[in-house]
């Protein structure tokens, strides 16, 4: 009914144009932009405010994230930064993050004069064990402290904590091969070292935690896995000392090591000052 009124419409609108002596191609004008009018009105302007709807909802939706974004990095503990030459640019505590040294430097890890170097006998020596301890080395590597320390605990344990799969072959290998028992293999994660709660006597870390890329969520999880009186000890490249050749960002200061421990609840019960490339820091933590 309606179009058919529409039509009616048109013919009267026609027949007025033609009483005032219009064209037909004025006429064919004028309908076209009443028809052309209309079409906006039935179809493009409903269009046009459904767009308009949309386009709000992004921008809302957009600000929405970027908000939800600058709140995590307020309460992230980690700054970003241009990367060094070794570093990754994650600013922790005013520390810049090192990469993670890849296992293809196993040999460096194994050469003859490392015991010489860095008098391992004397840093195993010093190690705080009993012929039971518990112990977790996380970022064991090619497991050169991990073998060791197995043989001076017989009736305890070594957990050897690695991410990367090549080290993790290599050290199972290994204990299959030196026939150690007392050695368990863990796949640990970049937050985590995937350890039992409460059950080690004293976890250690050899040139690794420089490395961590999530330190603060790593040492909660770390805090965790120690028993109540459970220790915590790191040996870290002396970047006090411009001696000691090795690349900036794989260096740590004491004063970085206990301001960071510190923030994670962990109090600094031992400078070991005996090696000479690299710290010996003993913590425990601060509630027991």
């Amino acid at each position: 009914m309606a179009g058919h009124r529409k039509d009616m419409l048109d013919i009267q609108r026609i027949i007025q144009l033609k009483a005032r002596g219009e064209s037909n191609r004025s006429i064919a004008r004028l309908l076209a932009i009443n028809y052309r009018k209309l079409f906006y009105d039935a179809f493009v302007a409903p269009i046009n405010h459904i767009l308009m709807k949309i386009s709000h909802l992004l921008l809302t939706f957009c600000f929405l994230i970027s908000l939800q974004t600058t709140l995590a990095q307020e309460k992230s503990p980690y700054v970003f930064k241009k990367p060094s030459a070794n570093g990754t640019g994650k600013v922790y505590m005013g520390r810049e993050i090192a990469h993670v040294m890849s296992f293809e430097g196993v040999e460096w890890l194994e050469r003859n004069s490392r015991t010489q170097e860095e008098n391992t006998t004397l840093a195993l020596a010093s190690l705080p064990l009993k012929n039971n301890s518990i112990v977790a080395d996380i970022g064991a590597g090619s497991g050169f402290y991990t073998f060791r320390v197995a043989k001076r605990i017989p009736k305890g344990k070594v957990y050897a904590v690695e991410i990367q799969d090549d080290a993790i072959a290599y050290l199972k290998k290994k204990a299959t091969d030196d026939r150690l028992d007392n050695v368990e293999v863990i796949r640990g994660t970049e937050k985590s070292p995937n350890l039992p709660d409460s059950s080690i006597d004293l976890a250690f870390m050899v040139d690794v935690y420089h490395e961590l890329q999530h330190p603060a969520a790593y040492l909660a999880a770390l805090k965790k896995a120690l028993k109540p009186n459970g220790q915590l000890l790191l040996l870290e490249y002396k970047e006090e000392d411009p001696t000691v050749a090795i690349k900036p960002e794989h260096k740590m200061s004491v004063r970085q090591a206990k301001k960071e421990l510190a923030a994670n609840g962990f109090k600094l019960v031992k400078n070991g000052r005996f090696l000479p490339l690299q710290h010996f820091l003993l913590f425990e933590k601060t509630d027991k």
